[in-house]
């Protein structure tokens, strides 16, 4: 039928027979190219747990799997050995001992992950018989994408992580270093094409309906906040502000003219900036709105007048679709979700008596304290006031783990950041270094149920991109 096909200038749809069609039953089934990877990606979660635990049952490791390793002629140092009372089976690089397979159950069970990321994991794992039990198919496909690495990395031999990585280049299996070359550079360039295309939206994936949406999700505690605090948070959102930034440049400029013995000293007029732009801001915005077509916008005359002392201060908050706890409501709950990852232009000084630091960008990991509502009297701002993790407490292993140590805080001038420019990560208890954590990434993602003819809708997951502007933090920290 192919031939005819062709032989008519027909085009065909296939390019390639799949191997499934040499199976005896595959021709028997209605709809054969259907394959519910999901199901597939289960069940090999459930033969790579079940193996790593001696799960008995799961495990795919046993006498007939070591005598067709025989029988093929590989890995003749795994054949059983024979004895008068029982057969032994050398031990394999998979196999765990009793001490090893207690740190990967209890590296599970003190995972606290996002609401709606999975299941509890906790309530998975049983310590006694050091086992997984209950696993459903996304539970397996959280597993085996991020959370199976991070509890195996105690025993996983350094190599393996990588080569797994290379290995998914392959294509060809005729020349595998070809794919792999080719692969690292196409992959290299798209990483850096896709800073240059934050705006664009992926074609054929409807947009979800609460994407956007921002709101708080429980009951306010109105407190009058200390006035530096305040200060601190209203020039974060000056600073973000795009209507703000002319007047930023002109303040700049009115500095090294009053002050012309600093005006190459960077450190010196942002700090003075800092402090001033504040007042200045408000008094420039009252003398432009005294003239005539003065020009000044409706937001940036309430943004220059400064919120309101008293802050609306919330529990939970939704941003974009994705909820956001602080710290002390993830202490008493099963989830977590006050991790945030910032990526900033910041000043960085080499020591304490650098006066001329460089603009860099650089990652920033901290965790929700407070969740801010500033009130502008016509409009309100979320802001999160954070604890940033100092560099000191920073370490990204060879593995390319991101380590964190939550003990370690720094940027204490530089606590608020908007709550629209964050993205949510969790971290989980590393394994290997007592005090260290894990930096794992929650993807911002939706879920629309689009409820028709079926009881149940199709699941539509959203990436959302990076932020359209870099935002900006001034820390004069210093770098160790």
């Amino acid at each position: 039928k192919v031939l005819h096909m062709v032989e008519n200038g027909d085009r065909v749809c296939w390019k390639k027979k799949s191997i499934f069609f040499d199976l005896e039953y595959w021709k028997y089934l209605s709809v054969r190219h259907a394959l519910d990877v999901m199901h597939i990606e289960k069940n090999v979660c459930d033969s790579i747990i079940g193996t790593l635990l001696e799960i008995p049952g799961k495990k795919k490791d046993g006498i007939a799997a070591r005598l067709d390793l025989l029988n093929m002629g590989v890995k003749t140092d795994l054949q059983p050995k024979y004895g008068e009372r029982r057969t032994r089976l050398p031990p394999g690089p998979w196999n765990l001992s009793r001490a090893e397979k207690r740190e990967v159950c209890n590296s599970f069970y003190g995972m606290k992950v996002p609401e709606g990321y999975s299941s509890n994991i906790k309530n998975l794992v049983s310590l006694q018989d050091s086992r997984l039990l209950g696993l459903k198919s996304h539970d397996c496909h959280t597993l085996m994408q991020q959370l199976l690495p991070v509890a195996i990395r105690y025993v996983l031999e350094k190599p393996a992580r990588y080569m797994k990585v290379l290995k998914g280049y392959v294509q060809n299996r005729t020349r595998p270093e070809g794919c792999i070359a080719e692969r690292y550079i196409a992959e290299e360039a798209v990483e850096f094409c896709t800073r240059h295309l934050s705006d664009v939206s992926t074609v054929g994936v409807p947009s979800s309906q609460k994407m956007g949406v921002s709101k708080p999700l429980s009951g306010c505690t109105v407190s009058v906040v200390d006035r530096d605090l305040l200060n601190q948070a209203h020039l974060y959102v000056l600073e973000n502000t795009e209507e703000v930034l002319p007047y930023i440049e002109q303040h700049m400029i009115h500095i090294k003219t009053a002050y012309p013995k600093f005006r190459k000293r960077t450190k010196w007029l942002r700090d003075k900036h800092n402090s001033t732009f504040i007042q200045w801001l408000r008094f420039k915005v009252q003398s432009e709105l005294e003239e005539d077509n003065h020009g000044v916008s409706e937001n940036l005359r309430w943004l220059a007048a400064g919120p309101n002392m008293a802050v609306p201060l919330y529990r939970n908050y939704l941003i974009k679709g994705i909820k956001f706890n602080i710290k002390a409501q993830d202490d008493v709950r099963t989830t977590q979700n006050s991790g945030v990852y910032l990526l900033a232009q910041t000043m960085q000084v080499a020591s304490a008596k650098d006066k001329n630091p460089i603009l860099s960008n650089m990652g920033f990991y901290g965790v929700i304290q407070e969740i801010w509502d500033l009130d502008y009297q016509k409009f309100t701002i979320p802001v999160f006031r954070c604890d940033w993790i100092d560099s000191s407490g920073l370490v990204i292993d060879e593995l390319g783990f991101t380590l964190v140590d939550l003990s370690k805080i720094g940027h204490r001038n530089d606590q608020f950041v908007l709550a629209s420019q964050v993205k949510q990560i969790f971290f989980v208890d590393d394994p290997m270094h007592r005090g260290w954590l894990v930096v794992l990434s929650m993807p911002n993602r939706e879920y629309n149920d689009v409820i028709g003819d079926e009881v149940l809708g199709d699941v539509i997951i959203e990436c959302e991109p990076f932020t359209r502007g870099m935002p900006n933090v001034d820390t004069f920290d210093e770098l160790v």
